[in-house]
């Protein structure tokens, strides 16, 4: 087989032997016995202490310095907070020897033992040869909140009203947690993980061979904090929302509130985790619409206004055993469960709904003038179930072995009701309708990567991925017959899904560092199998589409450190944006009264190069300056794109719409105005670029896109701190249109209590005041001589929540939880 013979020649490559001395080791916090990451390592030379070079550990705190001669030599190693300590002397003998030095503790400083003035002192950036490492401490106006609230925060990242993550522009990345790969929706996994227990972000804009392929933006890779002392943790987080200050009209008025609790039980080698949550998060608002369509030669027009609001409800529940027999073994098992629905109410009133003849104006005449109540409601609900296994082992040589298995079950589903009556009227049913799915899905992922011995070459490693999709779905919709009452089926809109979906991969990675240098090259190889069954509930459609490829995924980086104060940095690499199921359904679901929704089932992959150049430079002041020119070329363009259905219905189509381009700069700066005034400003600024066509039309768009994230932090005391942030994205195109400027103002002040067991932070988000345009999107799609529609959504504003965590004892924790890989980003 094919993958057998590309394992076997990674394999011996792999036991080539290392002719030249290297020397490795691990920094540990004597504290608490964990790894410390980022640090520095020193090399000298005992004859004369004359530096020979220098590295920094990684992000499991082990370091390796390479193409050492023969000598005595001792090391020194450091991190800010820590005192500086010194290794014995040791010799090396011959070229070719690999000396493990172990673990070398490091004692926390007397001088810096308040956490607070720690964070105080802490980089918010660190630029990598690969990626950006945001450290989130200093990101306060996300305590109590969640992952995105922490993403915010971060250059190059924008969230919308709906709270859809765009990473440089591209809503499509890799999420990892833990640097494990989650195949889920972003959003919904990091609406539900807690801020406070997120240590650090890290942006791979342009990932090695070694990460799975899938996203066009790149990966997030969300690292949650941990320890390694033994007993126990028990944290509680609060969160209370204020009842909405805008008046929006709506039926219901909004709750928001949740809980959480984590519970850590550390006993030699065993470390228990126990957790759950639940979060009621609902958010008002309204919907301003206008649409108008053309057909032969009357134009028809329906603006609109209404009610768009959302109720979200999340339970969970979480358990997680790791065992650690020896040094060299580790086992890790977990489960994961609960449910999730989300309802979107729109109470849409369309007035003065008219139609003319003929549709330039000239003598034109009104055909017919109404008004109706369109009343929709859209839920979404999802049961899942989540249980992984992994295992990994260290062997004598240096060597290591790691696997991961995971499986998946989800429920996917939820009706929408739309009735529209009459108006003033609303007793009278004008027409009523009714659709429904169930989509049970089914999903496995299989691991196992190989680190070779450390070489003279550099780090070579090797590993395989298989994994496999299963997702079935049955949709039915109805209409009401108002003669009889009862519902009849509609054929053309009801379905019977069946996506299954095999992905084997496999790659080899090298990476090397010098005193100068840092570099890495890879590639991956990636064989895909997609069969989609359609059938209708008629018996009339009944067809498999098959699509298949076997792709190469090459991938390089280099960073060359010019000196201590400027870097320079360069990388390429190749990407994949897999379908979902949802767009690649055929037939149609009725979203709204104006709207209809489908999928293509010949939806091929978007394929996706990137490429960019950076320079980080830091000043002697302390302030830090970084930026990177970058180009994205994405082939197959998925798009959401409207046809004309009826005189006033649209048809949503996601369709490969051609290619599109990205060529940007992103820029941050990190500087204190005080020692109690800190700040981080970010700023992404692009051009985009869609060449192509859809239904015989051409499409060739451009715009210059822009984004800021301003992040400005006062300390009053060591426990006492103001942030104020400022989000803001510029208008962009889509392939028939554009989507207007989005910002939000936020502000946070956070206190903490009883030597930092209790912190409570009461934020103001979405800053209005009846001043501004906050929390506000328009989005508008057109095709010359066919239609015209525009939506104003307005989001709620002015929204003050209390965030309170109390931490039972001052024990750090190490809870760790798998994640959902397949059902959340179909959710």
């Amino acid at each position: 087989m094919k993958f057998k013979s590309f394992f076997l020649v990674l394999l011996t490559v792999g036991f080539c032997q290392s002719m030249f001395s290297q020397i490795t080791g691990e920094i540990i916090n004597s504290q608490d016995k964990t790894t410390v990451d980022y640090a520095t390592v020193a090399l000298f030379k005992v004859k004369d202490s004359t530096l020979v070079t220098g590295v920094i550990t990684d992000e499991t705190g082990s370091f390796k310095i390479s193409e050492v001669k023969k000598g005595s030599y001792y090391l020194e190693a450091s991190f800010i907070g820590y005192e500086k300590t010194k290794s014995k002397a040791f010799t090396i003998t011959k070229q070719n020897e690999a000396l493990s030095l172990g673990k070398i503790y490091l004692n926390a400083s007397l001088e810096l033992l308040n956490e607070v003035v720690l964070q105080g002192t802490t980089s918010s950036v660190i630029n990598k040869v690969d990626r950006q490492v945001f450290t989130t401490g200093n990101f306060q106006n996300a305590s109590g909140g969640n992952g995105i609230d922490v993403l915010k925060n971060i250059p190059s990242i924008n969230v919308n009203g709906e709270g859809e993550i765009a990473l440089r522009g591209s809503t499509s990345f890799m999420l990892l947690l833990n640097g494990k790969p989650i195949q889920s929706s972003a959003t919904q996994i990091l609406g539900q993980l807690p801020a406070n227990s997120i240590e650090r972000v890290e942006v791979i804009t342009a990932p090695s061979a070694k990460y799975d392929p899938e996203g066009k933006a790149g990966i997030l890779n969300i690292i949650t904090k941990k320890g390694a002392t033994n007993g126990a943790f028990t944290q509680i987080n609060l969160k209370l929302g204020a009842p909405s200050i805008e008046d929006y009209d709506t039926a219901e008025s909004a709750g928001r509130y949740g809980a959480d609790f984590t519970y850590n039980l550390r006993q030699d080698k065993w470390n228990l985790s126990l957790g759950a949550s639940y979060q009621r998060n609902d958010i008002s608002g309204r919907r301003e619409g206008d649409v108008s369509t053309i057909i032969n030669d009357t134009l028809t027009r329906f603006p609109s206004d209404g009610e768009r609001s959302s109720d979200e409800i999340n339970y969970s529940g979480r358990i997680n055993l790791d065992y650690t027999p020896d040094d060299s073994n580790s086992f890790s098992i977990g489960a994961y469960a609960g449910k999730r629905s989300k309802d979107r109410l729109a109470t849409i009133l369309y007035y003065d709904n008219h139609a003319i003849t003929p549709a330039d104006g000239g003598d034109a005449d009104r055909v017919y003038t109404f008004q109706y109540l369109n009343d929709n409601l859209r839920i979404r609900k999802s049961d899942f179930a989540v249980a992984s296994f992994d295992y990994a082992h260290v062997f004598e040589n240096e060597s290591n072995l790691s696997t991961s298995f995971l499986y998946e079950y989800t429920f996917l589903g939820g009706p929408t009701t739309n009735e529209n009556l009459g108006y003033p009227d609303t007793s009278e049913i004008l027409q009523e309708e009714y659709n429904t799915n169930d989509n049970p899905l089914h999903g496995t992922r299989f691991q196992v990567d190989y680190n070779f011995k450390p070489m003279k070459m550099g780090q070579l490693a090797v590993g395989y991925q298989f994994r496999n999709l299963d997702h079935k779905g049955d949709f039915i919709y109805e209409r009401k017959d108002l003669d009889t009452g009862e519902f009849v089926l509609i054929p053309e809109f009801s379905s019977e899904v069946d996506l299954t979906r095999q992905i084997n991969s496999g790659y080899v990675q090298l990476d090397k560092s010098t005193d100068e240098f840092d570099y890495s090259v890879g590639l991956r190889l990636e064989s895909m199998n997609r069969d989609l069954y359609l059938k209708d509930k008629v018996g009339v459609v009944d067809t498999t589409y098959t699509y298949d490829f076997v792709k190469l995924y090459p991938s390089a980086s280099i960073q060359y450190k010019v000196n201590d104060n400027l870097i320079l940095k360069t990388a390429y690499s190749r990407r994949v944006e897999r379908t979902t199921s949802f767009k690649m359904n055929p037939f149609p679901e009725r979203e709204h009264s104006e709207t209809l929704e489908q999928g293509d089932p010949t939806l091929k992959p978007e394929f996706i190069d990137l490429v960019e150049l950076g320079v980080v430079k830091a000043f002697e002041s302390g302030a830090s300056l970084y930026g990177t020119f970058y180009y994205r070329d994405v082939q197959n363009l998925i798009n959401r794109v409207n046809t004309v259905y009826n005189d006033s219905i649209l048809n949503r189509i996601y369709s490969n719409v051609g290619s599109g381009k990205s060529l940007g700069l992103e820029l941050g700066s990190e500087f204190n105005v005080t020692d109690k005034w800190r700040n981080f400003i970010g700023a992404n600024l692009y051009n985009f670029s869609i060449d192509g066509a859809y239904n015989g039309n051409p499409i060739d768009t451009s715009s210059f896109v822009y984004s800021l994230n301003v992040n400005s932090t006062y300390d009053f005391s060591d426990t006492a701190s103001l942030q104020f942030t400022f989000n803001y994205l510029s208008d962009r195109v889509t392939a028939q249109g554009e989507d207007s400027e989005f910002y939000s103002p936020n502000l946070s002040f956070k206190k903490s209590f009883l030597n930092n067991q209790l912190i409570a932070t009461l934020q103001w988000q979405n800053i209005d005041m009846g001043l501004l345009d906050t929390n506000e999107q328009r989005i508008s799609t057109w095709k010359d001589g066919s239609f015209y529609t525009t939506t104003n959504y307005v989001y709620e504003v002015d929204m003050v929540f209390l965030n309170l965590t109390y931490a039972f004892n001052k024990r750090k924790n190490q809870s760790k939880f798998i994640e959902s890989e397949f059902g959340k980003r179909e959710f």
